[in-house]
């Protein structure tokens, strides 16, 4: 294992900023893993995953640790479900296409979400209805500190809304190695319910329509909607949805809603409501403008983008600029779903 110093990261961020590490090196086993920690205890550290969920505002002044950990396997099987190990480095969506091959479901709907295995548990990643909890069993990390295991279990992980105890009570303590996930080998619970994903298996298979659709199905349909309003990371740099909706008290949405009857929303609960944040920024008159090289995708106000020579300072400006726009004409604060570096 090389540490490499002044490294550029461009390559290691979706966004494609210019930014580097002080020093940097790349681990593929745990046992490798553990021998940097603890050859390096008083190095300040940070610990870069796919790359897809942050925003570099600046050089990092650390030891970076790329977590290229790959492989997967199937740890247990009964007659109705799997459950399947994938290690930190392998890529969500091919780890995701790889289950829909085995016809294993329940990660169907989350296809073609950026980043690794690894951090799916730090967000709780989830799209269209479904959750990375929802199949979440349990997940390996090693403690920075000391280099000891530890597994989390899905109650000790405390999930939320793009929440988990990585983003707040151990950040920074731990570094995910493994996740398991038990998934279905028959009856799927095949969820169509959300956004535009029947509509979507109607157009792509018109000649099963009225059918049962196959996780296949499912997948193809959310890999055509989210390309046709997502933009390719690889073709103009992003980190997929940058805010969170906002989640308001029913209380509190419904004097917004009186001044606002077109406002969207979902109900999440008996107190509290989900209000799509991209509704938002497009009513506010913001999707597709550009500031420079940062901007607002033209096909989904969630995203911002570079254009190509954008700093993380410049696009941090245009998502302040969002949320005080968003405040200022509806009262709603929106946060950020990406992590600011």
């Amino acid at each position: 294992m090389e540490i490499l110093h002044h490294f550029s990261l461009k390559n290691y961020n979706t966004f494609g900023i210019e930014a580097k590490a002080q020093q940097f090196v790349a681990v593929h086993t745990v046992p490798e893993l553990k021998s940097i920690l603890e050859q390096n205890k008083s190095e300040k550290k940070f610990i870069l995953g796919g790359g897809s969920n942050m925003l570099l505002t600046k050089d990092i002044e650390a030891l970076v640790i790329h977590i290229d950990l790959k492989g997967k396997k199937i740890l247990k099987e009964d007659d109705d479900f799997v459950w399947i190990e994938g290690q930190a480095g392998e890529n969500w969506h091919e780890f995701v296409l790889w289950n829909i091959d085995q016809n294993f479901g329940g990660l169907e709907n989350m296809s073609l979400i950026p980043g690794n295995v690894g951090t799916t548990p730090v967000q709780n990643i989830g799209a269209y209805g479904t959750e990375m909890k929802d199949t979440f069993v349990s997940c390996e990390a090693i403690n920075i500190e000391n280099q000891e295991t530890k597994t989390f279990t899905k109650e000790e992980c405390h999930f939320g809304y793009r929440e988990s105890i990585f983003k707040h009570e151990v950040k920074d303590q731990y570094v995910i190695t493994s996740v398991v996930f038990k998934l279905t080998k028959r009856n799927h619970k095949i969820n169509t319910s959300y956004g535009d994903i029947a509509a979507e298996l109607v157009k792509n298979n018109p000649e099963t329509s009225g059918q049962a659709p196959t996780l296949k199905n499912v997948s193809n349909a959310v890999i055509a909607i989210r390309k046709s309003k997502l933009p390719d990371p690889a073709e103009l740099g992003n980190s997929g949805s940058f805010f969170k909706n906002p989640i308001l008290l029913k209380t509190n949405f419904e004097k917004i809603h009186q001044k606002f009857p077109e406002m969207r929303f979902f109900d999440i609960s008996e107190t509290e409501v989900k209000v799509p944040a991209g509704w938002l920024i497009e009513q506010a008159g913001l999707k597709g403008k550009r500031f420079g090289d940062a901007g607002i995708h033209k096909n989904q106000a969630l995203v911002l983008v570079n254009y190509g020579g954008a700093t993380g300072q410049e696009i941090l400006n245009v998502s302040k600029t969002v949320q005080d726009t968003v405040f200022n004409t509806f009262g709603i604060h929106i946060e950020a779903e990406v992590n600011i570096i």
